[in-house]
């Protein structure tokens, strides 16, 4: 009988002596051994979830411009087939009262027809739209948009937000 409960405690012990080395737990009851396991898992998911933070910054401070100094994240996408167009993505960390307005004018500057979109403004701003080329201008050029101009003209109309706020 002895031997049956040492056969079915040695998996345990050895799975806990593994938890206590890895979590680096200098203690030796299973209970504390646990509780300093769960300790060094929360610690991890902190550091992660920083690492993650770190990461979003980055990735916005580089989608931004020399004369842009407004962190955003911009994506600009053309639209290949029958009606051609981009579809845009824009996310800000912070909530943009009034940046609608600007990247709309942008929108109709540049003679882009929003087919669909959804934007949210409360905590942060986060724009996707997909957008054609109007018909209604005649001028060859405006067929042929380049998805850089787009861009421009949207970091352009996020620079002019951000002066009139201030």
């Amino acid at each position: 009988m002895v031997s049956k409960q040492v056969q079915k405690r040695a998996p345990v012990y050895k799975k806990l002596q593994s938890l206590r080395s890895i979590s680096n737990s200098p203690a030796h009851s299973k209970s504390s051994i646990l509780l300093d396991a769960v300790k060094y898992i929360q610690e991890l998911k902190r550091k992660i979830e920083e690492m993650n933070q770190e990461t979003v910054a980055a990735a916005a401070q580089n989608s931004t411009t020399a004369q842009n100094p407004f962190p955003v994240q911009l994506e600009v996408e053309p639209r290949e087939g029958d009606q051609a167009g981009f579809q845009i993505k824009m996310f800000t960390e912070k909530s943009c009262t009034g940046l609608l307005v600007f990247v709309l004018e942008a929108f109709e500057e540049l003679g882009l027809d929003v087919l669909q979109a959804r934007v949210s403004c409360s905590g942060n701003f986060l724009l996707e739209a997909v957008t054609t080329i109007n018909n209604d201008n005649q001028n060859g050029d405006d067929h042929h948009k380049d998805a850089e101009v787009v861009r421009e003209a949207m970091l352009q109309a996020i620079q002019s937000w951000n002066e009139v706020s201030q």
